[in-house]
């Protein structure tokens, strides 16, 4: 496989932003036609980036640095009181690992999803072709969690072990059931996870400050924060 010293790199135009209004982003990629393996992809998550479908990617902006690589040390996470709250509520939740793969119940799920919170994102419009280019990998080591009421699917968060941690590429859940918490309740249980795993942390991709559907994040304390090429931990 690629060594990471050979691996090349590939910045795009100036584009306009996914998260900041009347903001242009530059993106870096992973040359798509370099072989990925999972310890390669493990040093890549360690090093800000994330993957959507086969891509691997960094934000890579001239004039701003928003875009925040965060983790959580799993074995010092400390749940806040409503974080509990959620955890409790979910109890009478099964949870199952499955393949990553389209399925007519998943999809079904993840075009509500979207349809109801993401309309004006640009995941707009759902499609089984948009869905597993941006969820499916033949390279990674990804297993879809699923969170059901007796039979009824009510969450699926996807998620990639790499070796240090587990990393939380995408949830999507029932845009009705506010009361559950189900995107938070699909944290926490990815967190308690990777403590049974024995793996040191949780990715959580990008913290952006001044972006409201992005903030949540930076409620799972204590939290490390990719700065300046190297993790800095806030309580």
């Amino acid at each position: 496989m690629t060594d990471l010293a050979q691996l090349k790199f590939f910045a795009t135009p100036k584009h306009a932003c996914s998260y900041l209004e009347q903001r242009e982003a530059t993106t870096l990629f992973v040359d798509p036609a370099a072989p990925i393996d999972n310890p390669l992809y493990s040093a890549l998550s360690s090093m800000g980036f994330r993957r959507s479908g086969r891509h691997i990617y960094r934000p890579h902006c001239e004039a701003c640095s928003a875009c925040i690589p965060i983790r959580v040390p799993v074995s010092r996470f400390d749940a806040r009181r409503s974080q509990r709250r959620v955890w409790m509520r979910n109890q009478d939740l099964s949870v199952r690992l499955s393949d990553p793969e389209l399925t007519a119940e998943n999809y079904a799920l993840y075009a509500r999803y979207i349809e109801q919170r993401h309309a004006d994102g640009d995941m707009h419009p759902p499609s089984p072709e948009q869905f597993r280019s941006f969820l499916l990998c033949d390279w990674s080591d990804t297993r879809f969690v699923e969170f059901r009421d007796r039979d009824r699917l009510l969450a699926v968060a996807v998620m990639d072990q790499v070796q240090d941690g587990l990393s939380a590429i995408y949830t999507f859940f029932d845009p009705e059931l506010h009361s559950r918490s189900l995107g938070v309740h699909a944290v926490l249980w990815q967190i308690a996870h990777a403590e049974e795993l024995g793996l040191p942390f949780l990715y959580l991709g990008y913290w952006i400050k001044q972006c409201q559907k992005m903030n949540y994040k930076s409620s799972y304390r204590p939290l490390e924060m990719f700065i300046g090429e190297r993790w800095i931990e806030v309580p």
